[in-house]
């Protein structure tokens, strides 16, 4: 599938532009994964993906508990789309194929 493989993410937060990493493999409607920064990488969970549309979850604990809820759309090599901040709000995201 056209999401499947690692990228480099930028998310605009409210604590300014922060990098990570994302591997994604999708099988069926499925989205599995692991995302990764500073030095931590953890699983995402609840990944769906329905043609170029993914979204998924992954639980932070820095710099503080969070769960972050990401909707995006895969173009080619690049990913765009809306990060969700829980009480914080929704912030941007891109990406691009690594």
């Amino acid at each position: 599938m056209a999401v499947d493989g690692n990228w480099n993410l930028t998310m605009t937060t409210p604590m300014g532009e922060r990098k990570a990493t994302l591997s994604l493999a999708s099988s069926g409607g499925t989205l599995t994964g692991t995302q990764g920064a500073e030095g931590n990488s953890t699983e995402i969970f609840d990944g769906s993906v329905n043609g170029d549309n993914v979204t998924w979850k992954v639980s932070i604990t820095n710099p503080m508990p969070l769960t972050l809820e990401f909707t995006g759309k895969v173009s080619g090599d690049g990913i765009a789309g809306e990060m969700g901040i829980g009480p914080m709000g929704s912030f941007p995201f891109t990406g691009t194929r690594a």
